[in-house]
């Protein structure tokens, strides 16, 4: 899908709008009684706001964008033409409207909203049908299928941070699949391109953080073949991981402890976020989804335990997170050994920085604020859209980030 042309694109771009829809079709049937009104949550946006920001987007890059044509030259700062609906910067301008006042907006109803996610998508295939077939005639297209994609994945957090109740067939696509347990792989020492290359002679789309493409050296290393499954991480639930601070880096512990206090939970927190039972004598892992507490299998991928508890993990294994150039070569070059990715989100040992090089895009707010105080994470999860899945893709979030679908797994010292 980088690489897709206009056709390929204007079909996707009205799948990922269907798929927009459906997902908020769930939160309208248990929402709609009760205005939309969910918890003011740091985690999350109101869902109002989020299905009016992904129209306002698309319009914003492409609809109002006079310099749609020149890609990633194009000045973001440029004047814009006006909206179709006349509040649409003052609501969903995500870059000027703070999280905090996205709560009290008076923002359109359900109907509006979705007018507007009709109208815009209209304007944008129009354009589209005439637009060129170079990259950069086609940058601002990918990057707002991108960014819905990425948006519909955040409708499907939420909606399992909110306990909403998902139809069957979503449900079913949402579980993580079981995993068939393999040894560890051993990839050799390697001289490695990472990130993606952006040149004239590489067709394509490239997120800023990618870029640019450059050396590294990297020595032997000893990789899981699939992220950390459920019974091995029961395994230091009952090894009493929780309650061992050596076990876990101080600021890690701090948010333990702190975690603790904020759920009322007494001795203390006893497992990754969502999960109702884990451990003892049976082994089990009761895990709400989507409002359902269901048990998970011991072959699942481990899942919604943020960055302080994979750390933890290692380090009570005599293990390590993997850094994140040694998650890209193992993807590209050991699935023939057994490597497997694309369960869950997996956290790496890396801290998001700039790539030597580094420009910010046009939509300069996309990687650049999130530099030293985030964490990678490499991979997908089942409700990564298949057309997002890309082994040079670099997901971030805060290291105390729990309620994503996000797993691990570990590398030898």
């Amino acid at each position: 899908m980088r690489g897709a042309g206009r056709d390929v694109l204007s079909l996707a771009l009205m799948d990922a709008r269907n798929h927009t829809l459906r997902l908020f079709s769930q939160y309208q049937q248990a929402l709609e009684p009760v205005n939309f009104v969910v918890p003011e949550l740091q985690i999350i946006n109101p869902p109002l706001w989020e299905l009016g920001h992904v129209g306002w987007f698309q319009e914003w890059w492409i609809g109002r964008n006079l310099q749609r044509g020149r890609g990633v030259y194009c000045d973001p700062a440029h004047a814009r033409l006006a909206s179709i609906e006349p509040g649409a910067d003052r609501w969903w301008d995500s870059a000027n409207v703070p999280h905090s006042r996205r709560w009290t907006l008076d923002l359109p109803g359900v109907a509006a909203c979705r007018a507007y996610l009709l109208d815009t998508l209209e304007s944008t295939l129009e354009l589209l049908d005439k637009a060129g077939d170079d990259d950069a005639a086609l940058y601002f297209y990918r990057l707002c299928l991108f960014h819905e994609d990425m948006h519909a994945e955040a409708l499907t957090y939420t909606a399992q941070t909110l306990g909403l109740a998902l139809d069957k067939a979503l449900l079913q696509a949402f579980t993580p699949p079981t995993m068939t347990m393999r040894e560890p792989v051993l990839v050799p020492a390697t001289a490695w391109k990472l990130g993606c290359a952006d040149s004239p002679h590489t067709a394509g789309f490239v997120f800023d953080n990618e870029k640019a493409q450059h050396p590294v050296s990297v020595p032997e290393f000893e990789i899981d073949a699939q992220p950390v499954s459920w019974a091995q991480f029961v395994e230091f639930v009952d090894d009493g991981g929780y309650d061992r601070p050596e076990l876990w880096q101080p600021a890690g512990w701090d948010w333990l402890q702190n975690k603790a206090k904020a759920e009322g939970q007494h001795p203390g927190r006893r497992g990754p976020r969502y999960v109702e039972r884990i451990g003892g004598g049976s082994g089990a892992v009761m895990q709400t989804r989507f409002g359902k507490t269901m048990r998970m299998l011991g072959n699942q991928p481990a899942m919604h335990m943020s960055w302080w508890e994979a750390d933890a993990w290692c380090r009570w294994a005599g293990r390590r997170l993997p850094a994140e150039v040694e998650w890209e070569v193992a993807a590209h070059t050991a699935a023939r050994l057994g490597f497997r990715w694309g369960d869950v989100w997996e956290w790496t040992g890396s801290t998001f920085r700039p790539y030597p090089g580094f420009v910010p895009g046009p939509y300069a707010e996309y990687s650049q604020p999130w530099f030293g105080s985030h964490k990678v994470l490499r991979g997908a999860s089942p409700a990564t859209r298949a057309r997002m899945k890309h082994p040079k893709y670099r997901n971030f979030y805060r290291p105390e980030r729990d309620d994503i679908f996000c797993g691990f797994r570990s590398c030898a010292l």
